[in-house]
């Protein structure tokens, strides 16, 4: 478990610069430049994300349950993760109606990716790993909100091709990585 929680650290750490060390991180920027900044970003971000799989992997080697789910709450969860694959892809496809109203839908994804795997698992190191992202995006989507509000930030309108756009994206990706990907990346197939 420390290796998880140190990877989950470093990579949530790394991603919550601007809410709790902005200034820092601003002077950090200012100091190294853009493109040095963003290279040592990404090599935190990779070790973090590294440590969280390799943690992950050895915690499950020392399974402690915390609560059994009813197993609807796992069929629940493939919608879930269906609508955060949806929410993801809104953050990248241009003009869409999900990234207009939202302004963040990736975090918005990863709270629902979270919480449904929540719901559908019961383990500790489930708790913790989908715990730590669900508490960082909740507070993340509150502080961007709120910047935006202050910033005046206004988001493209969306347009019925970027909204059908993102949705037949998120729902090949969704498809593709729970048929195939998740078996191959994380031992389990959420198809049954």
């Amino acid at each position: 478990m420390p290796v998880l929680i140190l990877g989950l650290v470093l990579f949530l750490g790394v991603h919550s610069l601007r809410v709790f060390a902005d200034d820092w991180r601003s002077r950090q920027l200012a100091r190294l430049g853009e493109m040095r900044w963003k290279g040592l970003y990404a090599l935190v971000s990779l070790v973090g994300f590294v440590l969280i799989c390799w943690g992950f992997g050895l915690a499950r080697q020392q399974p402690v349950l915390l609560y059994v789910p009813p197993l609807a709450l796992r069929h629940l969860n493939a919608l879930f993760t269906l609508v955060a694959f949806v929410l993801v892809t809104a953050a990248y496809v241009p003009r869409n109606h999900l990234k207009a109203a939202f302004g963040h839908p990736m975090l918005l994804g990863v709270k629902v990716w979270a919480f449904g795997h929540l719901l559908a698992t019961g383990m500790l190191h489930d708790v913790v790993l989908f715990g730590a992202f669900l508490l960082w995006a909740i507070v993340l989507f509150v502080v961007s909100r709120r910047r935006d509000r202050r910033a005046g930030t206004v988001y493209p309108a969306g347009t019925l091709r970027g909204s059908v756009l993102t949705v037949v994206i998120g729902v090949a990706a969704w498809a593709l990585f729970a048929r195939w990907l998740h078996l191959w990346l994380i031992g389990m197939s959420p198809m049954g």
